[in-house]
């Protein structure tokens, strides 16, 4: 609750700094820094093939900034490491930005990018019901679980029935009871 009087202007709780004045480097002292800005997109995560790409944002970025006159340095420190500290901060900002676009996230690189076409699309009805039996699978027992997955695998019923010391019948009966519990699961992931 504030205890102004009526009528009085607000205070400020902090006091205003004046701008500082803004400076303007040469675009080969951006230039210059090439290396700076490279180490901290490569620290920020960016990959390889748009490192160059990006440091040519972050240069035009910064020129633009400095045109503008919104680089204003703090007079008291040194010229080549507050423009460091200012380079930083665009390279960080920019990276940010870059990593955050969804075709960077989503994107494969592909030597021949029609390849891809051929392949169909998944329906997503199919994706969602895979899903539904991968997590059912897993929370079945570990037998019944391990004999599913033998079956679906290289091995045959027999086998699996030789290795787990089963009779051939047995393995068989287990195995069908291991696929309607798994069915049952299913369904009721779905409904």
């Amino acid at each position: 609750m504030s205890h102004r009087k009526r009528g009085a202007p607000p205070s400020s709780p902090l006091p205003t700094m004046p701008l500082r004045a803004a400076v303007f480097p040469p675009v080969g002292a951006l230039v210059a820094e090439q290396r700076l800005i490279v180490a901290r997109l490569i620290a920020c995560g960016v990959p390889a093939r748009d490192r160059e790409d990006l440091l040519q944002i972050v240069l035009v970025a910064a020129w633009r900034a400095i045109q503008s006159g919104r680089y204003r340095p703090d007079p008291r420190a040194d010229p080549r490491r507050a423009l460091h500290a200012w380079l930083q901060g665009i390279t960080w900002r920019q990276a940010g930005h870059h990593l955050g676009r969804a075709h960077v996230r989503r994107e494969v690189p592909v030597d021949d990018p029609r390849a891809l076409v051929d392949e169909g699309t998944v329906d997503m009805n199919c994706r969602l019901l895979a899903r539904a039996a991968l997590r059912a699978l897993a929370e079945l027992p570990a037998p019944d679980r391990e004999l599913l997955l033998a079956a679906a695998g290289p091995w045959t019923v027999t086998a699996h029935a030789r290795a787990h010391g089963l009779a051939p019948a047995t393995a068989a009966r287990r195995l069908q009871l291991a696929r309607e519990a798994l069915s049952r699961r299913i369904a009721r992931r779905l409904w």
